[in-house]
């Protein structure tokens, strides 16, 4: 695997940049054993807990990257950033499952080294946060109001259905151990 220089970034200068980003997907990847996994995710924060800056991924229960996340708890998310970018990418990372199909080699993105977790970040999504998990908390769907349990948490859809379905979020609090750039050769 070739590797490219990494910008190391403070990510508060950025936060504006991910979060919009996030509106529209970025990915986040886990790995555990011999299986990586990529998604995309759009729901998530940037902020401070127990001192220490921290990512928040939103995933839900059904997911396979779930599953990985359980197993190590170490994930990248990186983001599209001042270059064009595949947007199928985002779709099919978002609508497939990695449990029964190799997203990840699928999509044949241009991998990156991680510097600090065991989760690779990739040249075409080139701003990059190393997270390692924190905590754990599961959402729980009798304590939302009633109009966004029915919106985002149908429970006549189930877990095979991408989007709204009927399983609940797991929000995994994650340090940032590291943000960075991956620049472009040029």
């Amino acid at each position: 695997m070739e590797e490219f220089m990494k910008k190391e970034i403070n990510v508060f200068d950025y936060a504006g940049d991910i979060l919009k980003a996030l509106r529209m997907g970025v990915l986040l990847t886990t790995k555990a054993e011999d299986r990586t996994n990529v998604m995309t995710i759009g729901w998530g924060s940037i902020g401070v807990e127990w001192g220490t800056p921290v990512f928040t991924a939103l995933v839900r229960e059904g997911r396979f990257s779930r599953e990985l996340l359980d197993k190590n708890g170490e994930f990248t998310v990186s983001v599209p950033y001042e270059r064009p970018f595949d947007r199928q990418v985002l779709g099919i990372a978002g609508s497939r499952s990695g449990r029964q199909q190799n997203k990840y080699r699928e999509l044949n993105l241009a991998e990156e080294a991680p510097l600090q977790v065991s989760t690779p970040a990739y040249r075409d999504f080139p701003l990059t946060l190393e997270c390692r998990v924190l905590y754990r908390q599961p959402q729980e769907l009798a304590l939302m109001p009633e109009d966004i349990q029915q919106r985002w948490y149908p429970q006549d859809k189930g877990s095979e259905v991408c989007g709204s379905n009927k399983d609940a979020h797991i929000a995994y609090i994650a340090e940032i151990v590291a943000a960075y750039i991956v620049e472009d050769d040029e």
